[in-house]
């Protein structure tokens, strides 16, 4: 039932976004929460990373925050959520659990500043 009324907002909303012409109408929809807000964290200088032994990724053990390096990307877990950036100075982005790398999300929760919750049981 809820489909059908999606379905059936979106074709009106198409509706009047045609008959609006080239009037520079945008419309959008969006389904689901909004991603979390990014991290607030400076680093200020490049952080000293070491590899997490067994596993292709780096992290930071003296910063006072999850920061994980792997495949030419930064990780962070912050707040319940997995964030991503090139650089380990952000811009930050949300990345979707099912989207962090295997070998990131293996990470044991020994290697984590703050433990995430999603692994915090699986190895305690």
């Amino acid at each position: 039932m809820r489909t059908l009324v999606l379905v059936t907002v979106a074709i009106g909303l198409a509706l009047v976004a045609s008959s609006a012409g080239a009037d520079g109408v945008n419309i959008g929809i969006t389904v689901g929460a909004p991603p979390p807000p990014p991290p607030h964290f400076v680093v200020a200088a490049p952080p000293r990373l070491v590899v997490v032994p067994h596993t292709p990724v780096f992290y930071a053990p003296r910063l006072s925050i999850n920061l994980f390096s792997y495949g030419g990307q930064y990780y962070t877990y912050d707040r319940g959520a997995w964030f991503t950036s090139p650089y380990y100075t952000g811009p930050w982005s949300f990345v979707p659990l099912g989207r962090v790398p295997l070998h990131v999300r293996g990470v044991p929760v020994a290697y984590y500043r703050v433990p995430p919750g999603h692994l915090k049981h699986r190895h305690w």
